[in-house]
């Protein structure tokens, strides 16, 4: 079987980075590279970031974090989920900050602090309407300072649930409870706006910004030009072409028709790779430069185009096609197949091979 690459543009995502951070009017943006920066690898991504300017990194678990600081010796890297009992001493010896979701967290942070005798740093998460994970206001009313002792509080945080909704209540509602919530907490850096949630303006900003999605290129302003630039893209070669002699059907359950005199080129990519299956009613492809409809139903290692109306020449065993690029990128592709760009992208196969472009940030 031939390689299937996923390439993988690292200057473009410090470009990314540049522009969210001219958004920001001067405050900080820290990068999340939570499930393997989104299926890319937070390594390479990582260090491409810290040469970029990045100083502050966002994983999900305790494992992320720790592989993260293999690559990054000197970043902050908040881990979100928290720790767990038996994690602590993970966590401490990875100098990772944990974000403090629970009062039993609080209270497991805090007396791993007291046992030290230093006090450990964390990021307080309050849950102002995400309702996912996060500090209730009443739990936070109660973190006095002897609830805080052996805690050294270097964030305040929390989570917009709609912001890619512009005109979204909901936007405005947590706005306003973050502002009280944290106004009772340690006056330390505050943290409330994700990739959209930049563009909803400067009163969303606080002090660090944490973008992700849109550094890897996922439009952050739904329904409008997306300002970030392609990140990803796969490129295949043609395994086969059939010239159809007479009218037939393509694929599993027979769902595309043909004619006679089409021409359908198989392409070896499909949803063991992370190309999800419902991507293929209304997807396409691209075969020099120009777009191609997938037919029929995109099985589990292949899909198939229609080139009948590409020259035969231009169309050939061998032929590269690439995904993703066409006008609209994996947007486009993740509204094909029902979804949205994060799951699309963070579903993107280890099948692939990983080829980076531009600086490594070695």
């Amino acid at each position: 079987m031939p390689e299937v690459d996923l390439f993988i543009d690292l200057d473009a995502i410090a470009a990314n980075y540049t522009r969210l951070r001219a958004e920001a009017d001067g405050r900080r943006v820290a990068a999340v590279v939570k499930a393997d920066a989104y299926g890319l690898g937070a390594g390479p991504v990582g260090r491409r970031l810290q040469a970029a300017g990045c100083a502050d990194f966002f994983v999900a678990r305790l494992a992320e974090g720790l592989a993260l600081r293999r690559h990054l010796p000197q970043a902050r890297i908040v881990v979100l989920e928290g720790p767990v009992q038996g994690e602590v001493a993970d966590f401490v010896a990875g100098s990772l900050v944990p974000a403090l979701n629970t009062p039993g967290q609080v209270t497991l942070w805090s007396e791993a602090g007291r046992g030290l005798e230093r006090p450990l740093p964390a990021a307080l998460h309050l849950d102002t309407g995400m309702c996912r994970l996060g500090l209730s206001r009443a739990e936070v009313a109660a973190l006095d300072a002897a609830r805080l002792r052996g805690i050294d509080v270097t964030l305040v945080m929390s989570h917009l649930a709609c912001a890619d909704e512009a005109d979204h209540e909901l936007n405005a509602r947590q706005l306003a409870r973050f502002t009280e919530m944290s106004g009772s907490l340690p006056a330390v850096l505050r943290s409330f706006a994700n990739s959209s949630g930049i563009f909803l303006g400067s009163d969303y900003h606080f002090d660090l910004l944490r973008p992700g999605a849109a550094l890897y290129g996922i439009n952050p302003t739904p329904g409008r030009p997306n300002p970030m630039l392609p990140v990803v893209r796969i490129q295949a070669p043609v395994l086969q072409v059939h010239r159809l002699d007479a009218p037939g059907t393509v694929g599993y359950g027979a769902v595309h028709a043909t004619c006679s005199g089409s021409r359908i080129a198989t392409v070896g990519v499909g949803y063991a790779d992370g190309y999800m299956r419902g991507a293929g009613a209304g997807g396409v492809a691209m075969i020099a430069g120009r777009e191609v409809p997938i037919v029929g139903r995109i099985s589990m290692d292949l899909m198939t185009l229609d080139v009948t109306a590409l020259d035969e020449h231009e169309v050939d065993i061998g032929t590269p096609v690439e995904l993703l690029t066409a006008p609209g990128g994996i947007d486009r592709v993740a509204e094909a197949a029902g979804t949205i760009g994060y799951e699309l992208l963070t579903r993107l196969g280890q099948r692939f091979r990983r080829v980076y472009r531009g600086s490594t940030g070695a």
